[in-house]
């Protein structure tokens, strides 16, 4: 879908999927983790490493050696097996930035496994091909292109690639502080005698700047000057052909696909708490002081974050999404979208809870020790032994969601 045809949605009210009501809050389910990865540490000494996005590598021919694999910002990424020890860790190239990551399964000649990420530093993907034994090798293309800048002044704005979701050989980018999502296509070639990969974009889509509230007033999120309501957290549902895509200030959407294209009306899963609240900026604190929300804002306390399926069935399952501002998951029927369930994980025997998530994965796989299968959650505000801040992941049981 080309920008041209977008315009409309600007102004466009947006209808939630399911008849327009206003999601009921239910009944809040407590759950613990049961495995939690080593503290990362955001300073000098930690090596600048904040952790925000998980996925999950089930190895086929020995799921004891299943990997999570979870973007640490400066820090590169981190690779832990599924008792949560650190067995690998990846530097990113000079000014690199790692933000999200996402696995493609077989693609190539070789019908290899890959990890992808994107590279908010220099906005680019990265492209890591996964062996064997769980091990991660860069084969990204060296003349691998910007995702959406025009030149490397443009890449110092940092409105560089962010979120990012996979499917088949394509994956869904979003562009920081713009509303701007792109599809590309990840292509192999060979290379001074090795397989390499690198991508092109097929298509662009802009959601929604501003908002038709069901009063007839117009409303735009309180942002700082400049930035415009970004997403980040993204899932594709690659059996319905649909991409969910959080807009943080604003709402779960859901966006109908077409192998490498975007089609139809982009439509609303559910709002955020804050939907339709006037704002001020406040420059010194850089928060926005809101006031009243609109009659159909949704429980999702913004930023709405991290997306990811739990399949049941070639169409049957479960949405989870974070509620990142007041610690909470929603989880939605995935054929239907309707609420289903919430819940927070708290402090545990072995491991502390989880607070203002960022990125989430899910396998319905069963695993060693997670027979139905494993949900792993960033924490943003991990508690270690001292004082310092630090973030992680946390491994939950399947069977604690439901």
């Amino acid at each position: 879908m080309g920008i041209v045809a977008l315009v409309a949605l600007s102004t466009a009210v947006a209808a939630p999927a399911q008849a327009g009501e206003r999601p009921s809050e239910m009944q809040l389910r407590e759950i613990t983790a049961s495995v939690e990865t080593p503290a990362l540490f955001d300073d000098a000494a930690g090596g600048d490493a904040d952790a925000d996005d998980p996925a999950i590598w089930v190895n086929r021919a020995d799921k004891s050696r299943s990997r999570v694999i979870g973007t640490a910002k400066n820090g590169g990424l981190r690779v832990y097996d599924l008792a949560g020890r650190e067995v690998q860790t990846i530097q990113p190239p000079e000014g690199g930035r790692f933000n999200n990551v996402d696995l493609i399964t077989g693609f190539g000649r070789k019908r290899h496994d890959y990890a992808v990420v994107t590279d908010r530093g220099l906005d680019k993907l990265r492209i890591y091909r996964i062996e064997a034994s769980g091990r991660l090798t860069d084969v990204t293309a060296a003349d691998a292109p910007r995702l959406f800048s025009r030149d490397d002044a443009e890449v110092e704005t940092q409105a560089t690639g962010y979120g990012l979701a996979t499917y088949g050989k394509y994956a869904v980018v979003s562009r920081r502080h713009t509303t701007r999502l792109g599809i590309f296509r990840l292509e192999e070639r060979a290379d001074a005698r090795r397989d390499v990969v690198s991508y092109r974009v097929t298509d662009t889509l802009d959601l929604p700047k501003e908002f038709r509230l069901a009063n007839g007033a117009m409303w735009t999120p309180c942002l700082e000057p400049g930035e415009e309501p970004q997403i980040e957290g993204m899932v594709v549902d690659a059996e319905a052909g649909v991409l969910y895509a959080a807009q943080e200030d604003v709402a779960l959407w859901k966006i109908r696909l077409d192998r490498d294209r975007f089609v139809g009306v982009p439509r609303v899963v559910e709002r955020v708490a804050e939907y339709g609240a006037e704002g001020t900026y406040d420059p010194e604190t850089e928060e926005c002081a809101l006031g009243e929300p609109a009659a159909e804002a949704g429980r999702i306390r913004a930023d709405v974050e991290g997306a990811t399926i739990y399949p049941t069935g070639k169409r049957d399952g479960y949405l989870i999404v974070s509620s990142q501002g007041d610690s909470k998951f929603y989880v939605y029927d995935r054929r239907s979208n309707r609420p289903v369930q919430s819940f927070q994980v708290g402090d545990g025997q072995r491991t502390d809870g989880v607070e203002h998530s960022d990125g989430a994965a899910a396998t319905s796989v069963p695993l060693p020790g997670y027979p139905k299968g494993l949900l792993v959650l960033h924490d943003g505000e991990n508690k270690p032994d001292d004082s310092r801040v630090s973030t992680n992941f946390k491994y939950v049981d399947w069977r604690e969601v439901f």
